[in-house]
């Protein structure tokens, strides 16, 4: 059959909140269900009409997105399918959607991220013999049964001592984001993006810790203590989330009036050793440049929506791949808002959809925007969007 091409008309998210914090007795059903309902609802489709609901999650196991599908009342004949590429769940999930429409396989599709590490099971290890303990594990994937294996964030150190990152400079790049986020709380940019899950202000607005100044940077003790350049200030910590798109055939697109809407043109993923896996957004964004080969100019990418690990991936990448810094993460970043894992994805295309849809009616909208993210264990991924 041939090929249609597919939009993304809606895009929705929850506000993030920390671990045991705004989301704490919330289970992942009840964290996603009322974001698909705004997200159909401004699309401007029936419920009815949705024919595949695709999540990526990383830490709930079995199929939460079958869960979630009835939870939210989508006809019992929804298929739903649940991905688990870590951090990059989310974004995974939209781009199958894309695929699934290219490929006529159906018109409408959910499609998004979710994680709720406050509710999530806990995960033991079995032991070995009936003499051992059991032990927690951690829900990204072990590379070796030692309990001394390297951190994400000494990825990051081995990045910033490669290309000369100081301290300063990330502190600096922290100081800024949170700036950002200000102003964008400030001009209300969240609004029509944060589908408050109660009727109060905290729903409303991400969980962020309080904006720390050049001292408090400056004070927060290193991970490393030996010339370590990574605080708990200057990195992301995991938060719980969700975040959902609308992904829709072009005879739906054009029943519906040709809206604003996102358009995938196109994607890269690759894998990296894991001590290097905090350059992998980098690694995924030259492969996918170079799979466009010349047909656009990287400077006319005009935002760059960034899962940051850290003030030290986000500057690395900005110094890498001669990307204005101003692009990245526009309104803050992960180190602002928190990193909800599997929906960390899907949080930055809805971003996206804000960036270069939503603001478009007041400002000059940008045509073209990039998704980058980097996920545990040694992965990275890239998607090139244009408005439309």
């Amino acid at each position: 059959m041939p090929e249609t091409n597919a939009y993304i008309v809606a895009a929705r998210r929850s506000a993030l909140g920390r671990v045991g914090g705004l989301h704490r007795s919330r289970r992942i059903d009840a964290l996603t269900v009322p974001v698909i309902a705004a997200a159909i609802t401004d699309a401007q489709l029936s419920p009815d009409e949705v024919e595949e609901v695709i999540l990526g999650n990383a830490t709930e196991g079995s199929n939460p997105a079958r869960l979630i599908t009835l939870a939210a009342g989508l006809a019992e004949t929804v298929s739903s399918t649940t991905i688990d590429r870590q951090c990059g769940s989310g974004l995974e999930a939209i781009i199958a959607a894309h695929r699934m429409i290219r490929q006529g396989d159906a018109q409408i599709v959910i499609a998004g991220g979710a994680d709720s590490l406050s509710t999530a099971p806990w995960r033991i290890m079995r032991p070995r013999s009936l003499y051992q303990t059991p032990h927690f594990m951690r829900y990204e994937p072990a590379m070796t049964d030692s309990n001394d294996e390297p951190q994400p964030f000494e990825a990051s150190e081995v990045l910033a001592r490669s290309l000369g990152i100081t301290r300063a400079e990330q502190d600096a790049w922290t100081l800024q984001a949170y700036e950002k986020a200000a102003r964008a709380r400030e001009e209300r940019y969240f609004v029509g993006e944060i589908v408050p899950l109660r009727g109060n202000a905290e729903e409303a607005r991400d969980e962020s810790p309080g904006a720390p100044d050049a001292e408090d940077l400056a004070d927060a003790i290193p991970f490393l203590p030996d010339a370590g350049t990574l605080t708990p200030a200057n990195t992301s910590a995991m938060y719980d989330g969700s975040a959902i798109v609308v992904v829709v055939s072009e005879a739906v697109w054009t029943r519906l009036g040709r809206p604003p809407a996102l358009k995938l043109h196109a994607t890269a993923s690759l894998g990296v050793s894991p001590p290097e896996e905090a350059a992998a957004p980098i690694n995924a964004t030259r492969k996918l440049l170079k799979q466009i080969n010349g047909a656009l100019d990287p400077r006319d990418i005009g935002v760059v929506e960034l899962s940051e690990s850290s003030a030290a991936q986000a500057i690395a990448f900005a110094r890498s791949l001669d990307v204005d810094p101003a692009r990245i993460n526009p309104d803050g970043g992960a180190i602002v808002r928190g990193h909800p894992f599997g929906a960390s994805g899907a949080v930055l295309v809805t971003r996206l959809f804000t960036d270069l849809v939503r603001r478009a009616a007041a400002e000059p909208p940008f045509r073209f925007g990039l998704v980058s993210q980097g996920a545990i264990g040694g992965m990275g991924l890239a998607a090139l969007f244009e408005r439309v």
